[in-house]
């Protein structure tokens, strides 16, 4: 097996807005529930009133675009490559949930984002995708069997 890489300008934006849509429309989602406040599943129209609400309507969106970008760069990428170098959206959820929504973060997750960072600069210096080669070509079948010999 061999590896390539094949990143371009244009993959590596879609992988920057796979690291920013997902911390970005976790965090709206977020403000948007803390708006709500607790929903549950025997009230489905208190789940709809929440999906209505503009932070998580606009949460949802960015999600969407997420897993369309996610998507996209799955095509032309290995898994082990995109999930690794995506990750980096983990150091903008701890930057958005500490300035944006107030929350404490101790110094153990912000050692534990510190280790995520420096793992994403491992994986991305190599290469994006495996390729794999082609399986020898099969003799086409006779029709005959062992016992026809």
């Amino acid at each position: 097996m061999t590896t390539t890489s094949s990143m371009t300008t244009q993959r590596y934006l879609v992988l920057l807005i796979v690291a920013v849509t997902a911390p970005l429309g976790d965090t709206l989602l977020a403000v948007g529930m803390k708006q709500i406040g607790p929903v549950s599943l025997e009230h489905p129209a208190l789940l709809l009133h929440a999906i209505l609400n503009p932070s998580v309507a606009a949460g949802i969106a960015l999600l969407i675009g997420f897993f369309a970008s996610y998507t996209a760069a799955l095509s032309w990428a290995d898994l082990t490559f995109v999930l690794p170098t995506t990750s980096i959206g983990n150091v903008l959820i701890a930057l958005l949930s500490r300035f944006w929504l107030h929350e404490h973060i101790s110094a153990s997750r912000w050692l534990g984002i510190a280790l995520i960072t420096m793992g994403v600069g491992f994986v991305a210096n190599g290469s994006s995708y495996t390729e794999h080669a082609e399986p020898a070509a099969q003799p086409a079948f006779s029709g005959r069997t062992a016992g026809d010999l």
